[in-house]
């Protein structure tokens, strides 16, 4: 390790300073351009205008986050024996020559495989240590030194170990060779993660999107890209890290927000969001679908001038089974069946000598007769409409789920009480997926050209599907841990789940290095995996923290909220952020506890400052959120509050998996016996 008065840091503080001299410059140069004299018109003068404007905001130099954090000084035989500055965007001095290097470049590549095993003709790797933006440190590796044993870097442990402060940092600085794999893995295939906690899926996932819009940035430009996460909470946490990598273009939505048809304000029973959420309703769907096509039985006269043309009742039944024939969406074999019989019309003309073309075609398609004919027999179907009339009426249900529902089954997700109409029914979030499915079998749902889906195992089938669909011509990151699958409807493989969305030709990869949770802890939480994932490996977790968990019994109840709070105090002595974490029954006794001992606290999705660290997290809103040090009120609530044990057990998985430097877990109540 370098100390601050040796040379070699000088020069490379001097490069930092030139390099974002050069950023500026940059970014200045897109400020000047004048557009004026070359757009042809005002929509052409917006479009070029909001695409300067977004390369302006890409070239923003933030001042917290480092321009660069590695270098590699290559061998004279590859590359020339060049070096170069690996960062998070590319900046270029005036002649154009590069200053700093993305590290989604293929020659930064080996800044993150390469070994001394494998040196990839890399003869030096240098890291970065940064102290408030400043460069303060370096570490060098000699890969080809033979003289030079493998040790782990302090300033990577350090930079994984750094207190959290805010939304979710990139980990573009820190990403492993396992992790890079993933990363890189080109855009055709669907790549599927399992990890456990503190294995960096997420991180992995967003920093594979960036990837992608970087090595297919054209099409997917065209295309689009969108990450999909559980809730508005998560969404928030993640939000910065793609910005910060220069991607501003990616959108962020939850599935509710994709399937968002109807408004949401009704709960489904488990046993009933379970069923209308089995894959098996598609069928259902279809069916009750396709129901409302009618085969003719009287034939269309079409009158033009002083003719009269008569097509048969049977000739517009093969039309029309055809259609039905060819499974196309029920929209689009709408659309094409005035045309069908306007094409039949035209063969008649001319089989009569008479020369019609494409104008008498579509004149013919929008004659009376023939759209009275469309309408008997392949009526508009509208999907609310249609999924209202399934949950209401039991002989409609009966009639399309025979042999796909049991009877039971149909019983459980009939409305006790019909509603009257679309407006006031009381749609739950399992119905807007069925309202989603409905809408794709009338009209085609458009795919985007890549999709993230984080926490993937809590999706029912159907919304897989309904997830699928968004990407139906494209490719996806999907990404979660089984063993924290906390829906009645949780995925049970990964086999299952990407088959329901579409992928099933997709690679399964298996994250188990973990770097974030400490090694005592997670070993703590792991306890748990036979009891509610047998067959699961355990994260084996990179990281040794000794003092990192402490469980603490609380003699009597009453005395629970006050041990709470004086544990949350006490966090707060330590760096960083921190999650109090309960079942969420418990939350409000706790919120009123902290309001009397005077202790400010923020809700999940809040942003936590340096002045307020402190958030208290439903133990139903944890997935996904990282805190420094973390306070586990009760376990035994956290099981209680969910309707069955493997449930109750995988939320505290969850739970207890949260903590990134320290774990306090109270209990008044006995500790579940899975843990001890």
């Amino acid at each position: 390790m370098a100390t601050e008065g040796e040379d070699p840091l000088s020069r490379e503080r001097a490069h930092l300073a030139a390099s974002r001299s050069a950023l500026r410059a940059m970014r200045e140069d897109v400020q000047s351009l004048d557009i004026k004299d070359v757009t042809a018109n005002w929509v052409n003068a917006a479009v070029l205008q909001s695409q300067i404007e977004d390369r302006i905001k890409a070239l923003a130099d933030l001042s917290h986050t480092p321009l660069f954090f590695g270098r590699l000084d290559y061998l004279p035989t590859t590359q020339e024996g060049r070096r170069f500055y690996i960062g998070r965007r590319h900046v270029h001095d005036a002649a154009g020559d590069p200053m700093v290097i993305d590290w989604r470049a293929p020659v930064s590549q080996p800044f993150y495989r390469a070994s001394r095993k494998d040196p990839q003709d890399v003869g030096l790797r240098r890291r970065f240590g940064y102290t408030g933006g400043d460069l303060t440190a370096y570490e060098d590796e000699h890969l080809t030194d033979p003289s030079e044993t493998e040790q782990t870097s302090r300033l990577l442990q350090a930079e994984i170990e750094r207190p959290r402060v805010g939304p979710m940092r990139d980990i573009v600085a820190t990403i492993q060779p396992e992790q890079d794999e993933i990363v890189r893995s080109g855009l055709s295939g669907t790549v599927c993660v399992q990890g456990g906690p503190g294995t960096g899926k997420t991180a992995v996932g967003l920093h594979r999107v960036a990837y992608l819009l970087y090595a297919h940035r054209e099409r997917l430009a065209r295309t689009g890209t969108l990450v999909i996460g559980p809730n508005r909470s998560f969404l928030h946490y993640i939000e910065q890290v793609l910005p910060a990598l220069g991607e501003l273009e990616v959108k962020q939505a939850t599935v509710d927000d994709l399937v968002g048809h109807v408004e949401v304000s009704g709960r489904d029973t488990a046993a009933a969001a379970v069923v209308k959420g089995d894959a098996r309703m598609a069928q259902v769907l279809r069916r009750a679908v396709r129901s409302h096509v009618t085969m003719p039985t009287e034939p269309v006269v079409v009158v033009r001038g002083s003719r009269r043309w008569r097509i048969p009742a049977y000739e517009l039944e093969e039309i029309v089974r055809e259609l039905l024939d060819r499974d196309i969406r029920y929209g689009a074999a709408r659309d094409a069946l005035p045309q069908r019989i306007a094409h039949t019309v035209l063969v008649r003309m001319e089989e009569a000598g008479e020369a019609p073309d494409d104008r008498v075609q579509d004149a013919v398609a929008r004659n009376p007769a023939v759209k009275a004919a469309v309408k008997a027999i392949w009526p508009p179907v509208d999907p609310a409409k249609l999924v209202l009339r399934l949950l209401s009426d039991a002989e409609f249900l009966a009639a399309h789920a025979e042999g796909v529902l049991t009877a039971e089954e149909q019983a459980t997700i009939l409305l006790p009480k019909p509603a009257r109409s679309v407006r006031s029914a009381k749609w739950s979030a399992a119905d807007a997926v069925l309202i989603d499915e409905a809408t794709d079998l009338v009209q085609r749902t458009q795919s985007l050209g890549h999709v993230v889906l984080d926490e993937a195992q809590d999706l029912s089938p159907m919304q897989y599907r309904a997830v699928g669909r968004r990407c139906s011509t494209g490719s996806a990151t999907v990404l979660g841990d089984l063993a924290q699958g906390t829906t009645p409807w949780a995925t049970a493989s990964w086999a299952e789940a990407l088959s329901h969305l579409g992928k099933p030709e997709a690679v399964v990869e298996e994250l188990t290095a973990g770097f974030r949770v400490p090694r005592e802890v997670i070993a703590y939480a792991s306890r748990l995996l036979p009891h509610m994932s047998p067959g699961l490996a355990p994260v084996s977790s990179v990281r040794e923290s000794p003092g990192s968990l402490e469980v603490r019994a609380v003699a009597d109840v009453a005395d629970l909220d006050t041990a709470v709070v004086a544990a949350c105090v006490e966090s707060l002595r330590n760096e960083g952020s921190i999650g109090l974490i309960a079942a969420d029954s418990r939350v409000p006794a706790i919120a009123a506890a902290l309001a009397a001992a005077g202790l400010p606290y923020l809700s999940p999705g809040e942003e936590t400052t340096a002045e307020a660290r402190l958030t208290l997290v439903p133990a139903s809103l944890a997935k996904g959120l990282e805190y420094d040090y973390v306070v586990l009120d009760e376990p035994a609530s956290v099981i209680g509050d969910e309707p069955d044990l493997r449930t109750g057990l995988r939320r505290l998985y969850v739970s207890l998996t949260r903590a990134v430097s320290g774990l306090t877990v109270l209990h008044a109540s006995p500790l579940p016996p899975q843990l001890t």
